[in-house]
């Protein structure tokens, strides 16, 4: 009972001392209702705007590879932001660049050394040799930064659509030839 005693004084106090200091009492009471006005007009006065919802273009973590993080690095620098999915945007896609050349060239020599078990497979490594120290031989290659870039991708669609570039120098860029010893 000493519980219910001590708050039926207490609350008995804080009444009597309410009631001598009433100036006090109403600053107490009017300073939340002026800062609860004041939070109301600055409300009305700047109403919110509608933000679309942001769908930022996948990057690839280190532990994905040394291309495809590079590739994330490079291709999405100054971090956009889109109104709609993203291509690698699903759960379990690494990366968008899975028809890149240097991509499909690893995953033909990882297919050939793992899983081919017929008598082929010494002809097809040294095919796959043979086109490789051709391609590191040869001085002037024919390849072009198209042959590394997918359509419809981040980094060509943002060339095609978000570059402010005249389309023919768009073009003229991904017809630029790559050597890929200085590469």
């Amino acid at each position: 009972m000493a519980f219910w005693t001590q708050l039926g004084l207490l609350l008995w106090k804080n009444f009597t001392y309410r009631r001598r200091q009433t100036f006090q009492l109403l600053i107490e009471v009017a300073w939340p209702l002026f800062i609860f006005f004041i939070l109301i007009s600055v409300r009305l006065s700047y109403p919110p705007y509608e933000q679309h919802e942001c769908h930022f273009p996948n990057k690839a973590m280190p532990s994905a590879g040394t291309l495809p993080w590079i590739q994330g690095i490079i291709c999405n620098a100054n971090n956009p932001c889109f109104r709609y999915p993203t291509p690698g945007e699903s759960p379990g896609v690494v990366g968008n660049f899975n028809a890149s050349i240097l991509s499909r060239l690893l995953s033909d020599a990882k297919r050939l050394l793992l899983y081919s078990q017929q008598d082929t497979s010494i002809k097809d490594i040294q095919k796959v040799l043979g086109k490789l120290s051709k391609l590191g031989n040869s001085s002037s290659s024919d390849l072009k930064l198209r042959h590394f870039l997918v359509d419809n991708e981040t980094f060509s669609d943002f060339l095609h659509y978000n570059v402010s570039m005249p389309p023919s120098a768009v073009e003229e860029l991904l017809d630029a030839k790559v050597n890929l010893r200085q590469v």
